[in-house]
């Protein structure tokens, strides 16, 4: 019966290696980078591009 439970264990845990390679650190990856392209965007909207004042 133990042996049973640890071959359980193992395809869980497989499924849970696979889902979080797969899936999530994929989509944490693209969240992350284009949150931060969205804040860069909305403080240049606000501020104005960087650099020495035009004018």
């Amino acid at each position: 019966m133990i042996e049973g439970n640890d071959m359980q264990e193992k395809k869980r845990e497989l499924r849970v290696f696979l889902f979080l390679t797969v899936f999530l650190a994929p989509l944490l990856s693209v969240a992350i980078v284009g949150g931060y392209g969205l804040l860069i965007w909305i403080s240049h909207m606000i501020g104005g591009p960087p650099g020495p004042p035009t004018g």
